[in-house]
């Protein structure tokens, strides 16, 4: 396993890898139409190279040898989803292609983000979860996260329900 921090270099594998991953994850329970607008919305390249372009968000890939097998997404400051604080650290996006699942790539990229936010000086690291994907629920619940609160997320115009987990580093 290799963990590597994204720079404009990596677009195209970036929205390859985000497109099938957020597919993979939630094409089940939802209309082709609600997960089609939010792929085009949020991994259109344009948006990807205006987010990697921000000093405030940082992506890694991890990989298995050659292969990309996961990525994360944190955010400070401003870029953050939620008003939390300059003391915190969000974790945006933790996507694992499914099949890797089960073999510890969610753990590094979660440790590197804790990492990071350690490296800065944040003494909180929050995500939002959908309300419906319990494994992942499980995970950071395991992992030490609370639940602290909720906020709505658009799957296309289908408005959703993600818990909003913090952990106090």
């Amino acid at each position: 396993m290799t963990l590597i921090k994204c720079t404009s270099e990596h677009l195209p594998e970036l929205q390859s890898i985000s497109r099938e991953t957020f597919t993979e994850t939630f094409k089940e329970q939802n209309s082709p139409e609600h997960l089609n607008a939010y792929l085009e919305k949020a991994y259109n390249q344009q948006q990807l190279a205006l987010e990697l372009a921000n000093p405030d968000s940082q992506f890694y890939f991890v990989y298995r040898d050659v292969e990309v097998a996961g990525y994360l997404k944190v955010n400070i400051g401003e870029t953050q989803s939620e008003e939390m604080g300059d003391d915190s650290l969000e974790v945006e996006r933790i996507y694992v292609k499914k099949k890797f699942h089960k073999q510890g790539f969610g753990k590094i990229l979660l440790a590197k983000a804790f990492d990071v936010a350690t490296e800065l000086g944040k003494k909180k690291v929050w995500l939002g979860v959908w309300e419906e994907n319990e494994n992942a629920i499980a995970f950071y619940k395991k992992k030490g996260f609370v639940q602290t609160g909720a906020h709505p997320f658009y799957m296309g115009d289908d408005k959703q329900i993600d818990l909003i987990m913090t952990k106090t580093l």
